[in-house]
């Protein structure tokens, strides 16, 4: 269940709360007058099934409600209430396969803004990285891939594209293009401090690495294991049940990739530091076609799904 807090201008008040009653899966309304300081208005309140929320979020921005008042949207973990029961009987489909828009958009815009916590995330989880790479230590690229918050911007990209918002797709790529750019270049800079000091040595680049050698050796694997991530992030996104984002980051190799092109680079490696980029380039490719498709692909059935009595 969700539940909705809205302050409405008072002459909205009776239109707002018709579209409630009218919307399927709603329950619990409440109606205070004039609680409301700022900005004016009444508080309403009320809940409404996962799988009818988007509908109604979009019936009370179609209102004007998102300009002239507030919405505010919670999650509920527990409802003990026969009434929140039969409004999730009654409302259509399954509130884990539902998908709320609004919700999706908001969150990406958020996890897609270029921020200087966006970039210290980045910077540091490719310098982690690059530590992996050099002593060949399948930990700290696990790691790595863990602290990175590429996902964030990939997601935004996916939905900015099935929902058609320009401006989300360029805030997106411009977090994505010039995190990683910040983050290599650092990078570079840290590998060539380590090797001053004796930490890094480029014996280690080249020779046999077992645990990492496959951040600089793109093939067939890698953009099928990408295109499978894309799938279960935009998954853990969209759904009510899962949590396995974590997962999918540890899944790919897009931050491990930067890493080993920006050490290959300062080493003057050029070898490995075009396969670490073809990588880099295969993994972001994939994460973002399957993305797109599994948001299409649940457009698609979710709004069969509404359409059926």
């Amino acid at each position: 269940m969700l539940h909705l807090r809205l302050i409405t201008p008072a002459e909205q008040t009776d239109e707002v709360v018709r579209l409630i009653e009218d919307t399927v899966g709603t329950t619990h309304l409440a109606v205070i007058p004039g609680a409301a300081r700022e900005p004016a208005g009444d508080l309403v309140m009320c809940d409404v099934a996962r799988e009818a929320g988007d509908m109604l979020i979009a019936g009370l921005r179609r209102l004007g409600l998102d300009d002239a008042g507030s919405i505010a949207v919670e999650n509920i973990d527990l409802s003990l209430s026969r009434r929140a029961d039969k409004a999730e009987e009654d409302a259509p489909g399954e509130g884990a396969d539902a998908v709320l828009w609004e919700g999706l958009t908001e969150a990406t815009h958020e996890e897609s803004t270029l921020s200087v916590t966006y970039v210290a995330f980045i910077t540091l989880a490719t310098m982690i990285a690059a530590c992996g790479v050099v002593l060949d230590n399948a930990i700290l690229i696990v790691g790595a891939m863990a602290v990175g918050p590429e996902f964030g911007p990939l997601a935004g990209i996916c939905t900015a594209m099935v929902r058609r918002r320009p401006r989300l797709a360029l805030r997106s790529l411009t977090a994505l293009l010039v995190g990683f750019a910040a983050a290599m270049a650092v990078t570079v800079g840290f590998s060539l401090f380590m090797d001053a000091v004796g930490l890094f040595h480029r014996s280690a680049l080249e020779g046999k690495r077992p645990n990492t050698a496959f951040v600089y050796a793109p093939d067939a694997f890698s953009f099928i294991v990408a295109l499978l991530a894309g799938v279960a992030g935009t998954l853990s996104l969209t759904s009510a049940k899962s949590g396995a984002l974590v997962g999918v980051a540890i899944s790919v190799t897009t931050v491990p990739a930067a890493a080993n092109a920006a050490v290959a680079l300062a080493y003057g490696d050029m070898s490995q530091t075009l396969g670490s980029t073809d990588q880099l380039l295969l993994n972001l490719l994939g994460i973002i076609l399957a993305g797109t498709l599994t948001l299409l692909t649940q457009q698609f059935l979710w709004n069969r799904r509404q359409q059926r009595p």
